[in-house]
């Protein structure tokens, strides 16, 4: 089968398609429960990019194939397990998504409804999960305002909707024009830029008392200025850093507020409370089955084209979901 093999950790580049044997066994991390698709396409995301650098906490050593969720056909599945062959899925694989043949997650995997393409699939698990679970991990509340970092991006599209779905309303940041529409295309009717002054626009946007919860999959130097954007009681999530800088907090800051500040990381949680896991899984399928929820996809490259998919994310140039189509 073919696939797209990162050779050394040096990011994008040093990945090239290859012929390579299909996938045996199970998932390393599906406890020798296998789970084998047929995949149609695959979702590129700021964690592949990481892996290729050897900078992400879940890595493999080189050569290894890229692709960190997939959508597709179950082909195999594991007696007993709620999935069947021919069944339509998402399912986040970390690695061994970008080939024609991928081993799931069980756990990370859900039916996708026939109203939702292989392209959009292939956009849902990843960024719709990391969403829901980061305002799972805020307590989020229905009328609650929610400020959105990167929110052009997958996670801040995703983000975006899935606030809406559950009663909250969203304002985004972009820095752009473009970014802009792509932030209300995925449904924000709020939209604010990070430039100077821009905590002011928030208060003045919430009646003067500031959000309620701030995501933040982008990090850096804005991490103060999203404090101060909080009411008093506020929360705000750590999903990333993808501006690449990682911010440090004085927690009287927090403790003169009364604010709360979360780390965002979804596998050692379900690990240790693994009814979140089929909590997460449910509302994501309901979502998807409602049409609460619609992937926005920016780009979409041939399965050739993967390190230009990851390439994208290098250069911050991705406008919602990068996936690459693998079946023509």
């Amino acid at each position: 089968m073919r696939a797209f093999v990162i050779t050394d950790l040096t990011g994008p580049r040093a990945g090239e398609l290859r012929e390579v044997p299909e996938p045996v066994g199970a998932h390393g991390w599906a406890e020798g429960e296998r789970l084998l698709i047929d995949v149609h396409a695959t979702g590129v995301s700021f964690p592949d990019l990481l892996q290729s650098r050897g900078e992400y906490q879940h890595g493999e050593p080189p050569p290894y194939i890229a692709g960190g969720e997939v959508s597709g056909v179950v082909l195999e599945a594991h007696p007993g397990s709620r999935f069947r062959p021919g069944d339509r899925v998402a399912s986040l694989t970390l690695w061994g998504g970008l080939a024609e043949r991928a081993l799931g997650q069980p756990r990370y995997t859900v039916r996708l409804p026939d109203s939702m393409s292989f392209i959009e699939g292939a956009a849902l698990q990843l960024n719709y999960a990391t969403a829901w679970f980061a305002l799972y991990r805020v307590g989020l509340w229905p009328g609650e305002t929610v400020l959105i970092h990167g929110a052009a991006g997958g996670v801040g599209t995703a983000t975006i909707q899935v606030a809406q779905a559950l009663g909250a309303t969203p304002i985004a940041v972009v820095s752009n024009d473009t970014k802009e529409r792509v932030a209300r295309a995925a449904g924000a009717q709020l939209v604010v830029r990070p430039e100077p002054g821009w905590v002011d626009e928030v208060k003045a946007l919430t009646h003067g008392r500031g959000v309620d919860v701030v995501i933040d999959p982008v990090g850096g130097d804005r991490l103060i200025d999203s404090l101060r954007s909080l009411d008093v009681g506020g929360r705000l999530a750590v999903v990333g850093f993808a501006a690449g800088a990682i911010p440090e907090v004085r927690v009287n800051r927090l403790l003169l507020r009364d604010l709360s500040v979360v780390g965002v990381a979804v596998a050692p949680y379900v690990e240790r409370h693994p009814q979140i896991g089929a909590e997460l899984a449910t509302a994501l399928e309901e979502l998807s089955a409602s049409s609460a929820i619609r992937p926005v996809v920016g780009h979409v490259l041939g399965l050739d084209q993967a390190g230009e998919a990851l390439a994208l994310i290098e250069r911050r140039e991705a406008l919602g979901k990068v996936v690459v189509k693998v079946k023509p």
